[in-house]
This record gives C-alpha cells, sequence and structure tokens, in this order.
C-alpha cells in the first residue's frame, strides 16, 4: 500500500465517546475527512445530533447516540446501536472526560469518585463492550485520550489531583491492554494532549495560561487542527506495528 491508502479510513466505523465539541469534535473532523464513518456518543444527545449533521456534509454517514460512560447499560445500549446501523465497529476513541479542580486535602470524595468513573472507568466500560466486536472481528483500533497530566504532576496552582490519576490510569490501561489483545490483532495506544483551549480547559487557561505558555517550547496552545494528525494516525493502517504507545501532543510541554 502506498501512504495515501495506509491513511485511508474510507467505510471504516468509528465510535468517538464526547465527540460532539472540543478535542473531541477536532478527532471527529479528523477521522470523517479521512472518509470513516462514525458514532458520536455523549450525554447531551442534541449537541452530538448536530454535529453529526455537520459532519455528514463531508460525506460520510454520522449517527448520534445519547451514552453516559459511566453506565453499563447505556454503553452497551450505544454499542448496539452502533453494530445495527453498521454492522462493524473499526476504531473506538474513548475521550469522554471531566476534570475537578480542589486542594487534596479538601477535595470531597463524590468530586473524586465523578472523575475516577468517567475518565477511566468509562473507558474500561466502552473498550470491554466495543473490545467484543473487535475480536470477534479480529480487528481493532482503540485510542484512549490520556493527557500529559497522567505523565507527573503539575504546579500547586493547578489542583486537580482526581484528573492526574485518572489519566495515569488510563496510559497503565492502555499500555496493559496492548498486550492482552495484540493476539486478536486489536491495537490500543494512547493520546496524550497537552494544553488546549476547550470547553473544560478555558477557566483554567484564563487564569494561569501565560504561566502554562512559558512552559511549553513552541509558545501556543493547541489548536483546532493539532490532534487530527495523530488520531488518524493510530486508527488507520499506518499503525498497524504501533501498540501500547502513549502518542504525546503537547508542543513540547513533556521534553523539559
Amino acid at each position: 500500500m502506498n501512504v495515501k491508502q495506509l491513511f485511508d479510513l474510507t467505510g471504516r466505523v468509528a465510535i468517538i465517546t464526547g465527540g460532539s465539541i472540543g478535542l473531541g469534535r477536532q478527532m471527529a473532523d479528523g477521522l470523517a475527512e479521512m472518509g470513516a464513518n462514525l458514532v458520536l456518543c455523549a450525554r447531551n444527545e442534541e449537541r452530538c445530533a448536530q454535529a453529526a449533521a455537520e459532519l455528514q456534509q463531508l460525506g460520510i454517514k454520522a449517527i448520534a447516540r445519547a451514552c453516559d460512560v459511566k453506565n453499563q447499560t447505556s454503553v452497551r445500549e450505544m454499542v448496539e446501536v452502533a453494530l445495527s446501523e453498521f454492522g462493524r465497529i473499526d476504531i473506538l476513541i474513548n475521550n469522554a472526560g471531566v476534570s475537578w479542580g480542589a486542594p487534596v486535602e479538601q477535595m470531597r470524595l463524590e468530586d473524586w469518585t465523578k472523575v475516577i468513573e468517567t475518565n477511566l472507568t468509562g473507558t474500561f466500560l466502552c473498550t470491554q463492550e466495543v473490545g467484543k466486536v473487535m475480536i470477534r472481528q479480529e480487528r481493532g483500533k482503540i485510542i484512549n485520550i490520556a493527557s500529559v497530566a497522567g505523565l507527573g504532576g503539575a504546579p500547586p496552582e493547578l489542583s486537580a489531583i482526581g484528573y492526574h490519576a485518572s489519566k495515569g490510569g488510563v496510559i497503565a490501561f492502555t499500555k496493559d491492554l496492548a498486550c492482552k489483545w495484540a493476539a486478536h490483532n486489536v491495537q490500543a495506544n494512547a493520546i496524550a494532549p497537552g494544553w488546549f483551549p476547550t470547553h473544560m480547559s478555558n477557566r483554567v487557561l484564563e487564569h494561569y495560561g501565560e504561566l502554562f505558555l512559558s512552559h511549553i517550547p513552541l509558545r501556543r496552545f493547541g489548536n483546532d487542527h493539532d490532534l487530527k494528525g495523530a488520531a488518524v494516525f493510530l486508527a488507520s493502517d499506518a499503525s498497524n506495528y504501533v501498540t501500547g504507545h502513549v502518542l504525546v501532543v503537547d508542543g513540547g510541554q513533556s521534553a523539559w
């Protein structure tokens, strides 16, 4: 295959959790531009439906589904809808996530639990259900959205220990999953984004943006296109010999 064929996603089916806005929508754009059909799911089905309608203008098929990744029944129903609509699932991007800011000594258990259940348990539940399909197919690509927050600590100004712990867990989960499912021709990798202006990060960037920029060698935050290539690479045949890898997209922040 030539390089264009390696990256071509025409006819592939991708589920993207949290795919209607932010980084999820950016990755949905990238996969759709390369020909993939999409299942966009989040708790807000109306927002997913709007995104799906816009993406279909690229000539692909996209459907929306309400899904709470913390709820096993909700995840199973979402996967059943995807199979009913497309008959296969080639790609899963576990992108749904939340954060909560509070000093460690003051963080409430319910806030810690919400972050861990969404970011880590949600990744497990979606992977488990989609993985059953991929194992039967003997083929699949799982992309877990981690974070540079999962690679280490952060300045005291950034009090989000639950988020850091959950993303560190996603990285370890990805590596172990890659070892477990390699025999089924399922590649599992993670993307660790740095700072991107999104609905979730904007408030933090308003207060500490200059501080964070001083630790990014490229001296800018991620833009609306910086994750597309990483997602397409890990979703395509170009990465068939890549598994258990964490692809860092952070402008050099973790290189200091």
